[in-house]
């Protein structure tokens, strides 16, 4: 297994330590920014999700220079990409610091599309992600980013870009679904 291949596998390994440190009660207090109270846990997260989300950025860049693109790459880095961001915005939903509507519409494009991709790939058809779907996934971390540090520091002007870019990253989630329906719509309303 090439490096790019370990680097998808240990965001995937990410996943379930972020839960761990945002749903066990370890008591692990709050740190007093800008007259708002971040639970280090927020922080804790948000350094995993960091981490995580460097290594997305680390195993395309190594695949691509050095030309180590494999079949496993391009089967494990998506799912390693959603399972991080899905999971975040689901535990930020069940703490109730985003609403459950924007992240509920943003998992069903996702399996939507996926399955999309799934019924081209029947046909021999690769689908790569869209300009739509790259700015859907920087909006969706934007906003993790933000809503993890409680609005840090845009609070301090009573600016809910955390909120803001939840939303940008729904209605671009929805775009690019639309998008990919488009193109792909021949393989998935044929008759036969």
């Amino acid at each position: 297994m090439n490096l790019p291949n370990k680097l998808s596998l240990f965001r995937v390994v990410l996943v379930p330590i972020i839960v761990c440190v945002y749903v066990i009660d370890m008591n692990l207090g709050n740190i007093h920014i800008m007259d708002t109270l971040l639970p280090v846990k927020n922080v804790i997260a948000l350094l995993i999700f960091a981490v995580a989300s460097f290594t997305d950025f680390l195993d395309g860049y190594i695949a691509r220079k050095y030309q180590l693109i494999t079949s496993f790459g391009k089967f494990i880095d998506p799912i390693a990409d959603k399972l991080l961001v899905n999971t975040l915005f689901i535990l930020l939903a069940v703490s109730g610091q985003v609403s459950v509507v924007p992240v509920v519409i943003m998992i069903w494009r996702d399996t939507l599309v996926d399955g999309m991709r799934m019924m081209a790939a029947q046909k021999g058809i690769v689908v790569a992600a869209g300009i739509w779907g790259k700015l859907k996934t920087v909006l969706q971390m934007f906003a993790i980013i933000f809503v993890l540090l409680a609005n840090v520091p845009f609070v301090a002007v009573g600016i809910p870009v955390d909120q803001i870019l939840v939303y940008a990253a729904t209605l671009v989630s929805v775009i690019s679904g639309i998008k990919y329906f488009m193109e792909m719509k021949e393989f998935i309303l044929e008759s036969k």
